[in-house]
């Protein structure tokens, strides 16, 4: 097996991937950097993130695990304790894997230039960069939804619910369902505008379009890679028909992880 390790760039984390990447060797595994089987991510989750964009074109052969260096992420299975176990598993274990959906970007501007197509494995955000309100006309399933006024929208996957979307009021959903969520940031609503002003879920197939409805330039920040756009013609966001596939080697259920996360006192456990 191949496989690729992503440090945080910290000492510990470089000390884990550096001890990692020895004795993975040591067990006749390949160090391959550009088509790996199994990336592994030291750090925390936007060492993931890092990764995951590094090694989107390689998702039906690629699968990743972590190891987190600092507080428990959603993606960062491992702790620097289990390392020697987790060593062994890799080298002496076939692994198994669980698949997540992913959102789709697609982002069209209005001279005919070529498209951007993104994949975001949190989520995608979009805001005007003078920090002026944005206007969308919001389209579902080729249908007019809303006129959106407001700082921003968010859009994300199941497993990136309980990041930016959850900040914003989104609700956390299990990222075995196949969907995205859609959540205002601070939308007006009077007596003139309004919104539905409570998050949106969108089942596969259904697509939504943002067609910005005031000439402004955007910054759309797809996980946590920021770029600006002008003379943005349309936004189109759906489930991705690629997905992300995770190695396990043992259980780490979904609503334990929201538990440890937000809910537990680490005294009382």
């Amino acid at each position: 097996m191949k496989f690729k390790i992503v440090s945080k760039g910290d000492e510990r984390s470089n000390k884990i991937k550096a001890t990692m990447k020895q004795y993975l060797s040591d067990f006749d595994l390949e160090y391959d950097k550009v088509e790996p089987d199994l990336v592994i991510s030291v750090g925390g989750d936007g060492t993931f993130l890092e990764a995951f964009h590094r090694y989107n074109h390689r998702l039906e052969t690629t699968a990743f695990i972590g190891v987190h260096t600092g507080h428990l992420g959603f993606y960062t299975d491992w702790v620097p304790s289990e390392l020697e176990k987790l060593i062994i598993e890799i080298a002496k274990t076939p692994f198994q894997t669980v698949e997540y959906p992913l959102l789709e970007v697609i982002i069209r501007g209005k001279t005919g230039e070529k498209e951007d197509r993104f994949l975001a494995l949190n989520e995608a955000m979009i805001k005007t960069a003078d920090g002026s309100s944005v206007v969308f006309d919001v389209e579902i399933k080729g249908e007019h939804f809303e006129t959106f006024r407001g700082d921003g929208i968010c859009i994300s996957t199941p497993s990136g619910s309980t990041a930016y979307n959850k900040a914003l009021g989104g609700a956390i959903l299990h990222p075995s369902l196949e969907a995205i969520q859609i959540t205002e940031n601070a939308s007006i609503n009077n007596r003139v505008f309004r919104t539905i002003g409570s998050p949106l879920v969108l089942p596969k197939h259904h697509t939504c379009f943002l067609k910005p409805m005031v000439e402004s330039s955007f910054l759309i920040q797809i996980d946590h890679f920021i770029k600006t756009y002008t003379n943005v013609k349309s936004i189109q966001c759906r489930v991705a028909n690629e997905r992300v596939r995770f190695a396990r080697f043992k259980q780490f259920p979904f609503w334990n992880r929201v538990r440890d996360s937000f809910v537990s006192d680490d005294d009382n456990r």
